[in-house]
C-alpha cells in the first residue's frame, strides 16, 4: 500500500527514486521519472536479524548491527541463503514471516557455526538482497530514500551504500519525513485519500482495480 504514498510525497521529476522501507521485510517501491511506479518486497529486512539477536544476545535487536560488524560473514551459508528462489522472482511479489522464519533460517544452518559469523551473514544477506533487487528491477535509480527502523542498523546503512553505489544514499528525514514514521504517515494519507473519495492504490503494485 505504500508506493503510491511514496510517489506522492518523494518523486521527482528531475531524479530516478527507490524508497527503500527496512522493517521487519525490505519494501521497495521504485519511482521512475518516466514510467510506472511499481512496488514489491525483496526479501528480509530486520527479520532475520532481530530473531538471531533475540536468541543469542537476549535483546530484540543488535544495536547499530554492532554485533554483525564485527563478525565473519560465512561464504557458503550466504550463498545457500541468495540461492533462496522468491529472491529471483520478478515483481509484483510479497513475502512475509510465512517464508523467512526460525524454520527457514535452521534450514539453512548445519549447526556448528559461530553465532557472530551468522548475524555477519544475515546483514549481508539483507544488504545483498535489497542491492540485487534494486539492480534488477529498479534500473536507473539514481537516488535510494531509507526509512523504517533498519535506519539505525549502521553497520546495515553503511554496507547498503558501498553496494548501491553510485546511487546516493539517504534517510528518509533529508526528504522530510522521520523514518520511523514515514508508514505511519502513509496511513494518515490513505485516510484522507478515502475521504476524499480518490484512489489510495496504484493498480501496478496491488493488482486492484
Amino acid at each position: 500500500l505504500a508506493p503510491a504514498f511514496h510517489a506522492a510525497v518523494f518523486a521527482l521529476a528531475a531524479e530516478d527514486r527507490v524508497v527503500l522501507n527496512l522493517g521487519g521485510f525490505a519494501n521497495l517501491s521504485f519511482l521512475p521519472r518516466q514510467g510506472e511506479v511499481t512496488g514489491f518486497d525483496s526479501g528480509p529486512g530486520n527479520c532475520l536479524l532481530d530473531l538471531w539477536a533475540a536468541r543469542h544476545l537476549g535483546k530484540p535487536h543488535d544495536e547499530g548491527g554492532e554485533w554483525a560488524a564485527a563478525g565473519a560473514v560465512i561464504p557458503d551459508l550466504l550463498e545457500r541463503m541468495l540461492r533462496e528462489p522468491y529472491l529471483a522472482l520478478s515483481p509484483p511479489k510479497s513475502t512475509g514471516r510465512d517464508l523467512f522464519n526460525s524454520d527457514w533460517l535452521q534450514g539453512m544452518l548445519g549447526g556448528s557455526e559461530d553465532p557472530q559469523a551468522v548475524q555477519a551473514t544475515l546483514l549481508e544477506l539483507t544488504s545483498r538482497s535489497v542491492a540485487g533487487a534494486v539492480s534488477r528491477h529498479c534500473r536507473g535509480a539514481q537516488r535510494i530514500i531509507v526509512c523504517g527502523g533498519g535506519t539505525k542498523n549502521t553497520a546495515l546503512m553503511r554496507g547498503l551504500a558501498k553496494l548501491l553505489a553510485p546511487a546516493g544514499l539517504d534517510t528518509s528525514d533529508r526528504h522530510g519525513i522521520e523514518p520511523q514514521l514515514v508508514e505511519a504517515t502513509a496511513f494518515a494519507w490513505l485516510a484522507q485519500r478515502a475521504l476524499e473519495g480518490l484512489p489510495g492504490n496504484l493498480p501496478a503494485v496491488t493488482g486492484a482495480r
